[in-house]
């Protein structure tokens, strides 16, 4: 039986939305530490999220290419905003 990669990047975005502080980002979301700018981080994989949820509500079935490279941007940018002692 093969996978189902459409399942898999439900999950893996909604993994993402809840170890990330999509909704607290305002003008004290920037720390004294900083070694990337995690409001931009934040804001592009938030728009890659919102760009796969469409894909997805329009029929496109993703690869594993396209959920390793999504789940490993988000590991990256939790990995500065970790540096950054934002979460």
């Amino acid at each position: 039986m093969k996978p189902n990669t459409t399942k898999a990047m439900h999950r893996l975005i909604v993994q993402i939305k809840d170890a990330l502080p999509f909704n607290e980002i305002d003008s004290n979301f920037c720390s004294d530490v900083c070694t990337g700018c995690s409001v931009k981080l934040i804001s592009f994989i938030e728009i890659e999220i919102d760009n796969w949820e469409y894909k997805l509500n329009k029929g496109k079935v993703p690869n594993f290419k396209d959920i390793n490279k999504l789940a490993n941007t988000a590991k990256k940018i939790r990995t500065v905003l970790l540096k950054n002692k934002l979460i």
